[in-house]
């Protein structure tokens, strides 16, 4: 078999590897305020989450593009297929660490600062296609800032619309509520972070000349789809217990009002073409809430634990990667 054939293949591989632990990562965080409430039981919600990801994965492509060819120019990139099994590796070994530790560090981060980090070790700093990586970075950066504050925003209204409600029957509609914006950030998380592997296995296509355009061909976006869903399903639960429970302690009117701002979040970056972390939106959100609740009730310390990951993420991930680019390049 040719070799550039193979080498194709384990990316391939390798990509839908990343998907697969991406959805047991990062998708608790789209069910972890729903679980918390006990407005799902835990396997009901990781069902609905994998499906409602499997869907959402398969209704846009335009991240996908995004991450194809606006880090780097997939069509000169040198050792392109070196570069991109350097990135995966790297980004699957750091979500592998964090998620182990059950800290929600982000897989896009991962992934996107792995893939810089490869494509500098290959060809310098003019590698990076440094107009799009910064957008990115921008999207990366502002995303759960822009979270916080319409958590925080969202719920203050929520606080004056229910003020003089019983607070029983109010939380016992918002559990019922809290399932179908459960739902809504399930899907819209399926249409954000899915892509990001289609991306990586139609960059490789593009740089091994098994395609000639930035189109997603069906069958890597299916594949993707259904192995972030496959992933979904078998749950992660020590993210759970950090999303749901160490940064507030969440009632269901809580619960609605962080689900709503994350899947609005998520899907307008969605909409503009733009990856985001997930991860961030989600636990900022759930931080914009819990301030507007009660600014003592929030667990800072979790919190700036979390913010750290968050932080040191990119600089890991594109060290980690290039080394490995290197190891690779010198072996074969």
């Amino acid at each position: 078999m040719d070799t550039l054939l193979i080498i194709t293949i384990l990316i391939v591989f390798f990509a839908l590897a990343f998907d697969f632990i991406n959805g047991f990562h990062d998708t608790a965080n789209a069910i972890a305020t729903a679980v918390s409430t006990k407005a799902l039981k835990p396997r009901h919600a990781i069902i609905m989450a994998a499906v409602m990801n499997f869907v959402g994965a398969m209704t846009f492509t335009g991240v996908a593009k995004t991450i194809t060819k606006d880090i780097v120019d997939p069509f000169t990139l040198p050792n392109g297929s070196y570069v991109i099994m350097a990135a995966l590796l790297a980004a699957i070994i750091w979500n592998l660490l964090t998620w182990y530790y059950g800290i929600p560090s982000s897989s896009s981060h991962a992934l996107i600062g792995s893939i810089a980090g490869a494509a500098i070790a290959a060809a310098g700093f003019a590698g990076i296609n440094w107009g799009g990586f910064m957008k990115i970075l921008q999207a990366l950066i502002f995303s759960p800032l822009i979270a916080f504050a319409i958590g925080f925003i969202v719920y203050s209204i929520f606080k004056v619309v229910f003020k003089n409600n019983n607070l029983t029957k109010t939380n016992q509609r918002f559990r019922t509520i809290q399932i179908a914006t459960a739902a809504l950030q399930s899907y819209t998380h399926g249409t954000n972070d899915a892509q990001k592997a289609m991306g990586i296995i139609t960059m490789a296509l593009i740089a091994n000349g098994y395609a000639s355009s930035t189109d997603i061909a069906f069958w890597v976006q299916f594949s993707c789809a259904l192995a972030m869903g496959l992933g979904t399903s078998v749950g992660g639960w020590k993210i759970i217990k950090t999303v749901g429970g160490k940064i507030m302690k969440i009632r269901p009117v809580n619960g609605v009002a962080a689900d709503l701002t994350g899947a609005f979040i998520i899907f307008g970056a969605t909409v503009i073409h733009m990856p985001v972390s997930t991860t961030h939106v989600i636990s900022s959100s759930i931080l914009g809430v819990g301030s507007a609740h009660r600014v003592k009730g929030v667990k800072w310390g979790t919190a700036k634990r979390m913010i750290i990951t968050w932080f040191i993420t990119i600089p890991i991930s594109a060290t980690l990667a290039g080394l490995i680019y290197l190891l690779i390049n010198f072996l074969f």
